[in-house]
């Protein structure tokens, strides 16, 4: 017997969006029912390019999608979410969850209280580096992680953090396994009006310490990870995803010191949206669990705020 296609919308289609978009019309057995967006040309074109439905009405995708991914801009998360979430229809909302934890919480406590899957689109827990990493790591006590990027004219209504360094926040948060401690942090306004390069040390409550640096006024992009765990040294370059270890080998008979093995793992790359959005549709098929779930997308959240805040808190001081 087939399986019934699934029926899925895209409420927002702009840049990211319309990827969303290109992705589910090109799924095996999922119907891209149709999009929405308050540009009725763009949306339009999107909607023509995709062969799907034009909508400007939330009411008109309400009734005939089973799943929706919601990419608006972050202040209306929760508006255009809870009437989704109401209705029991699951939705994957882009990161962050929302623009204040208020909001985030409320999104969270109404898909539970409804029952209803909500995955948060923290797509770098998708990459197939990282994916591989949290696989050959096992207890981290010392991380560096650097996201370090030219210069681009967007996304820059928002600072670095919730721009950039939430993803890395919100890697590290699923790496360690132990409560957050302790933050300090840094960071400078250089070309637009908020923070657009920032340093925080994050410790836990087991003793690990991370590093997290981002930056969007690099000359040139960089992107790696370094774990320095119990019993093995790994870095992951995101780029090549190409994966370097060292581990002690087995001790001589004869006495003495163990020898370093060291290796590289080359990781298959895969874009990891694609990767993000079968598992969404895999999630509302069969029903388990999201690997980035709403309370995973509010920790996240939350830690980037207190982040910003202590920035904020160096910068007056000066």
């Amino acid at each position: 017997m087939t399986e019934k296609a699934l029926r899925v919308g895209v409420v927002g289609v702009g840049y990211l969006g319309s990827i969303h978009a290109r992705i589910y019309q090109r799924m095996p057995n999922v119907n891209l029912a149709a999009v929405m967006d308050t540009n009725t040309e763009s949306g339009s074109q999107v909607a023509q390019e995709c062969d799907c439905r034009f909508v400007q009405n939330l009411g008109d995708l309400l009734d005939s999608v089973d799943a929706v991914s919601i990419v608006v801009p972050t202040s209306l998360h929760r508006e255009i979410a809870e009437p989704f979430l109401e209705r029991g229809v699951p939705v994957l909302l882009e990161k962050p969850v929302a623009h204040t934890l208020e909001d985030a919480r409320a999104i969270v406590e109404l898909a539970n209280r409804s029952k209803t899957l909500l995955q948060i689109g923290h797509l770098e827990r998708f990459n197939a580096g990282v994916v591989r990493l949290a696989a050959e790591l096992d207890r981290p006590r010392f991380m560096e992680v650097h996201r370090l990027g030219e210069f681009v004219a967007r996304a820059t209504d928002v600072d670095v953090v919730t721009d950039l360094m939430i993803h890395d926040i919100d890697i590290v948060l699923s790496l360690v396994s132990s409560e957050l401690r302790y933050i300090s942090a840094v960071g400078a306004r250089v070309i637009t009006d908020h923070v657009d390069i920032a340093n925080a040390r994050l410790e836990f409550e087991d003793g690990a310490v991370v590093n997290v640096t981002a930056s969007r006024v690099s000359s040139k992009k960089f992107r790696r990870i370094r774990i320095f765990a119990e019993s093995c040294y790994l870095a992951l370059n995101f780029e090549d995803q190409q994966i370097d270890v060292a581990r002690p080998g087995p001790r001589p008979e004869a006495g003495g010191f163990a020898p370093i093995i060291s290796e590289s793992i080359q990781v298959t790359p895969r874009p990891p949206l694609d990767a993000e959005l079968e598992d969404f549709v895999d999630c509302v098929r069969s029903g388990r669990h999201p690997v980035v779930d709403g309370e995973a997308g509010v920790r996240a959240l939350q830690v980037a705020h207190e982040v910003r805040q202590r920035i904020d808190e160096s910068l007056h001081s000066l």
